[in-house]
């Protein structure tokens, strides 16, 4: 091999190896997620699935626990739950179910959204569960939910707004920090009077500007098309918005305050971000997670984030319902800043 060329691979492992915060999230940071992701989706062996079932009498095979598909592989737990038609359209409006059943004494109505592929898939696996099992031929019908807040895309919205906010503020704020950083940009910053406060504070004004933006297009394209809208306060909506800002505007500049490598950045940014992106219930419901989970889950900014305004968007909530998330974001906020605040280095 030529000197020149070994020398210079050589040079490169050095440089890789000499820092140990890039070791870690290079090769052991996937390690872990891989480790807390394996046991969040399957460390219980099965899924388990809850379904409520309203009717005046319920029949002994859609009640308490049923296991489908044991000889597949890949056995599905049916917790069936008895509730009123209310009880079963609100926990579909929170997120807790995706589909329910109405029990007859000669038919079975499967209610929930057929856009939802989890309600499909929950569907799929009761038809199949149940049809051998019935003690009569009880015909089976679908009602498709169409109501707003009981659809999935009422469910979506809210936390794709909240996930908006959370890249907003960790990209716009975190990495833009932390690569005005590594291009010495920074260091000019130290001649001038300006005060640090000052300084990270305008990236938190404009993140308020620009994702209000962001997340006001959102909202009128959905609006528009899919028909969805603000069913509580929306002055609630506009004061969780702030909250949720200000909490991720404070993780962000906590994670740019030393941060000087790309590699770290790279890092520490997925380390946010991805857990919460996964966990949070964004895109599905997160109560499918293990129960020992979901203390943790319910904890993180983004779920507070998300399900505080699907609790606006859907049930109507106001400045009561919500605001115990919105002081927790806010307390996180001011916290995350203070230490960033402190933290904080030019160069």
């Amino acid at each position: 091999m030529n000197t020149s060329l070994y020398q210079l691979i050589l040079t490169n492992f050095r440089v890789f190896f000499r820092e140990p915060a890039i070791i870690f999230w290079a090769a052991l940071f996937p390690i872990i997620m891989a480790w807390v992701l394996g046991i969040a989706f399957s460390g219980k062996g099965e899924s388990v699935r809850t379904v409520y079932v309203i009717g005046r009498e319920i029949p002994v095979n859609v009640s308490g626990e049923k296991v489908f598909g044991e000889n597949t592989g890949n056995p599905s737990k049916i917790k069936f739950r008895k509730a009123s038609e209310e009880e079963a359209v609100k926990a579909i409006k929170q997120g807790v179910i995706v589909l329910y059943l109405e029990v007859a004494s000669d038919s079975v109505i499967y209610h929930f959204d057929p856009v939802n592929p989890e309600a499909q898939l929950t569907h799929l696996i009761l038809e199949s569960g149940l049809h051998g099992r019935r003690d009569s031929d009880n015909k089976t019908s679908i009602k498709p939910l169409r109501a707003k807040g009981t659809r999935y895309i009422d469910f979506l919205v809210p936390g794709l707004i909240a996930l908006g906010i959370m890249n907003s503020c960790i990209w716009g704020i975190g990495w833009s920090l932390i690569e005005t950083r590594m291009k010495k940009l920074l260091r000019r910053m130290i001649a001038t009077p300006m005060k640090k406060s000052r300084f990270l504070s305008s990236y938190m004004i404009t993140r308020v500007m620009l994702g209000g933006f962001e997340t006001l297009l959102l909202l009128l394209f959905t609006r528009l098309y899919f028909g969805t809208e603000i069913t509580g306060s929306v002055a609630a909506f506009v004061a969780v918005f702030l909250a949720g800002i200000f909490a991720f505007s404070g993780i962000a500049i906590l994670i740019a305050s030393r941060t000087a490598k790309t590699e770290v950045a790279n890092g520490l940014v997925n380390l946010i971000t991805l857990p919460m992106m996964i966990l949070s219930g964004i895109f599905f419901n997160y109560h499918n997670f293990p129960d020992w989970a979901l203390p943790v889950i319910q904890a993180l900014p983004l779920t507070l984030l998300a399900d505080s305004i699907r609790a606006i968007f859907i049930e109507a909530a106001g400045f009561k319902e919500i605001v115990k998330p919105i002081a927790i974001l806010s307390t996180t906020g001011l916290v995350t800043f203070a230490i960033g605040l402190r933290m904080f280095k030019w160069y």
